[in-house]
This record gives structure tokens, sequence and C-alpha cells, in this order.
């Protein structure tokens, strides 16, 4: 879609490098067949190619509502805690302010979310889910819960359920 930010490690196209022979001349290499060195001992480079394949697998599953990562997780912690300002949920969610400003406003255009002048600080906004937003909701919340099934399909019931114990830390 245009205006989307794509993330280019999670795009580039697979295409066979070339790897220079014994004779100095190139031949094409498989990107399976380049060795990975430190990197595989690395966990930010596992975790980030983990994350790589689970947003692609998001998008996928969710890509006939028009839902990015980011936009549900604002919208599941708006729709559990009504009221909250956006200084809050960008804070809570690890998200720069501009950022979600940009994003509650492409929200606040698909009538899912709306702000309300705070009563008890006239500077901010409480943060509300439409009923249009309530119903949306609803429903990429049930197509993420097979998204996590493909996950759990991916690394097993047991790993996924290790997995987030050990990030339950950093959440």
């Amino acid at each position: 879609m245009p205006g989307r930010r794509h993330d280019v490690t999670a795009t580039a196209p697979r295409t066979s490098p070339r790897r220079q022979a014994s004779n100095g001349t190139a031949r094409r290499i498989d990107a399976d067949e380049i060795g990975l060195d430190a990197l595989v001992g690395h966990a930010g480079y596992a975790v980030r190619r983990f994350q790589i394949w689970i947003f692609q697998d998001f998008i996928r599953t969710l890509g006939d509502v028009d839902i990015r990562p980011t936009q549900y997780s604002v919208l599941t912690l708006i729709g559990a805690n009504p009221g909250l300002s956006q200084m809050a949920v960008a804070k809570r969610l690890g998200i720069e302010r501009a950022r979600l400003v940009h994003l509650l406003d492409s929200l606040e255009q698909r009538k899912l979310v709306k702000r309300v002048k705070s009563k008890a600080d006239r500077r901010s906004h409480a943060l509300h889910l439409t009923i249009q937003g309530e119903t949306a909701l609803a429903k990429f919340k049930r197509l993420a819960a097979e998204h996590e099934r493909h996950v759990e399909a991916k690394i097993g019931k047991e790993n996924r359920a290790q997995l987030l114990r050990i990030l339950a830390g950093f959440t």
C-alpha cells in the first residue's frame, strides 16, 4: 500500500550472491549456503530473524483487514484500557510520541479510535475505541489468534510457551 514503511531486512529478495571461486571468477551460490560465522551465536540476530518471520506472517494473516502489528498493539491496549492518554500508550508500548500521533491519526480516519479531551488535563486526550473499533478489534483478535497458531506450528507448543516466559520480563 502507498505510504507504508517497509523493513528492508524483511522484504529483501533472496537473490543468489556471487562468491569468488578459487580461480578468481564469481559463481552463484544460494543464500542458505552463505556462512553466518559468529552471527549463529548471537541471540539478537536470531531474535531479529524470528521477528521478521513473525511480522511477515502477521501481515499475511491480517492482510485482508489492513492492520499492522503496531496498530494492533495500540488498538488492543486502548480496548483494554479505555481513556488512556496518548503519552501513556506511547510509554507502555515503547512508541515514539510523534509516530504514535501519526498512527492514531490513521486509526481515527478509519473510525476505529476517537480522541476525547481529557477532563483532568486539558492538554491531553483520552483514547477510546469507537463502536466500529470495538467490532473491528474483535475480528483482529480472532485473526491474531490464527497467527499465533502459525507461530506454534513453526516452533512447537512448548517452545512457544517457553519463549513467552523468557520474554515476559521485556513486556
